[in-house]
């Protein structure tokens, strides 16, 4: 039997609820080869069952009847905590942010159904990432420069979760890269607002007050997100498998692949099944519940 700990978590869920659903984790019966399971309360909506029975049939039944009542349910090995990492990298549209920066500027050329259509498509794993980006780019010719300023100041929020998960991770001595398949224009401002250690995004290429319509230099899809926590990582002298990779998109799935530790958030399905960790409902702070002493 292999044995793991389960963290459930939910913004909504009351403690009864928590514990049913690690009860199914936690058979009444042990060997003495399986100690019994210990329920310990991590913060209000957040609950690690320890020494969890984590079979095929468990996890199905623990996964069905978290989602079906809102809540979060990991596996993870017992002792991971974030001492055993040195950086958080994270994709930044539907992920850091609760938008997506290219659809929004699109609206502001009354676009936005058409480009949001190739986005959902590229996001989903449907569409070569590189050519979807340069076909919706393209879309943007003649748009002034001033709308991606509006974007930011009326429609750019942060995700639920953010800045705590982001306080908790400086405190505990981990580096911040965020790196986005969108643009330079928004992760330059995050950056110095959010004080991110590194970011690597396409960059815009605007003439005359105008967007052009094209990406300056090489576009940032999967394999370049993957070269970037790769980069970094080297930087930092430390093994990719000391990073922890946040993302919602089929483009983040590579970077995803080389981590220590992948977090799907309000992901696509196909990022949710390759995924450590998936937060459905938690915000991205759901991380430190995991990875909690």
């Amino acid at each position: 039997m292999t044995i793991m700990n389960l963290v459930l978590q939910g913004p909504g869920a009351d403690a009864s609820t928590l514990e049913a659903i690690a009860a199914l984790a936690a058979p009444a019966h042990t060997t003495a080869l399986a100690a019994p399971a210990r329920m310990t309360a991590l913060w209000p909506h957040a609950l690690r069952c320890e020494k969890a029975a984590a079979t095929p049939d468990v996890v199905e039944a623990v996964q069905a009847a978290a989602l079906a009542a809102g809540v979060d349910a990991t596996f993870i090995a017992p002792g991971r905590t974030l001492a055993d990492f040195s950086l958080v990298a994270m994709d930044m549209d539907s992920t850091l942010i609760t938008i997506e920066c290219i659809d929004e500027i699109a609206d502001m050329q009354g676009l936005k159904a058409e480009v949001s259509e190739i986005t959902e498509a590229a996001m989903r794993g449907e569409l070569d990432f590189s050519a979807s980006l340069t076909r919706r780019v393209a879309l943007l010719k003649g748009l002034e420069a001033a709308a991606l300023e509006r974007v930011y100041e009326e429609r750019l929020r942060l995700s639920m979760g953010a800045e705590t998960m982001l306080a908790a991770v400086r405190a505990a001595g981990l580096k911040t890269l965020l790196v986005s398949g969108g643009f330079t224009f928004f992760t330059e401002r995050l950056q110095a607002r959010l004080g991110l250690d590194y970011t690597h995004a396409n960059v815009l290429e605007i003439e005359d007050g105008r967007l052009t319509g094209r990406v300056v230099g090489g576009i940032v899809d999967a394999e370049e997100k993957r070269r970037t926590v790769a980069r970094v990582c080297a930087e930092l002298g430390v093994d990719t498998r000391r990073a922890i990779v946040m993302g919602d998109g089929a483009n983040d799935l590579k970077m995803m692949g080389i981590s220590g530790l992948s977090v799907a958030f309000r992901a696509k399905p196909v990022v949710r099944a390759q995924a450590d960790v998936a937060l459905n409902f938690s915000g991205l702070d759901g991380v430190l519940a995991v990875l909690a002493e």
